[in-house]
């Protein structure tokens, strides 16, 4: 009876007062882990062996997705949110997504025997430093969104190092390249580009949090 009634009272009072989740900790946490992610795929390319096993980028990958769905779970029980909801949904996908890229990229590569080349490690380096960017103004964005809005600029300029990259590191393969090999490095470019459009659209709801909270 005691039991039943401590656990009545405990859901009249959450009823009363709601639970509060840090969303904005959890956010930070998973931008965080994307980092390390990208961090990791710039690791084993520079490590040079592709016939490695890309274990600490699969390993911080799944680390993301459950931080992701975990997350997701609690939006749905989640009285108020500090940001909109629909926000806070978008930008833990998209950035998700970035990871999901990266460990993409060195699966294909190990499987297709692609070594790195240097359109591969430019975009790795500005997705890393995009991804950085981010991070960071995450962490200060509840105590200083006019800092955090000013680094908007540098980050999407990370992204157009990649896209301008990915153009022309294809015109040169294109050019030069036995076809097979094409084929192959296409592939691996191609998920780096994808990985940097998951970094704009990141960018982009970042920015529209920051503009609601200014």
């Amino acid at each position: 009876m005691d039991e039943e009634w401590r656990k009545g009272k405990g859901g009249l009072l959450d009823s009363i007062f709601p639970k509060k989740y840090d969303f904005h900790g959890m956010l930070y946490s998973q931008a965080s882990l994307t980092e390390a992610g990208v961090d990791a795929l710039n690791e084993w390319l520079m490590h040079g062996d592709i016939t490695m096993e890309p274990s600490e980028v699969r390993d911080i990958e799944q680390r993301a997705d459950d931080a992701r769905r975990y997350m997701e779970g609690l939006l749905l029980e989640a009285f108020s949110t500090p940001f909109d909801r629909q926000d806070i949904y978008s930008f833990s996908r998209q950035i998700d997504n970035i990871l999901n890229f990266c460990l993409s990229t060195a699966l294909e590569m190990r499987a297709f025997g692609v070594r790195p080349d240097g359109p591969i490690m430019t975009m790795t380096a500005a997705l890393q430093r995009g991804t950085e960017m981010v991070k960071d103004a995450v962490l200060i964005l509840p105590k200083d969104p006019a800092r955090a809005q000013a680094m908007i600029r540098d980050m999407r300029r990370k992204v157009s190092d990649i896209e301008r990259t990915y153009v022309s590191g294809l015109a040169v393969l294109f050019s030069a390249g036995e076809p097979i090999e094409v084929m192959k490095k296409r592939e691996v470019y191609h998920h780096l580009k994808d990985a940097g459009r998951a970094l704009s659209i990141t960018i982009d709801i970042l920015h529209r949090i920051i503009v609601e909270q200014g």
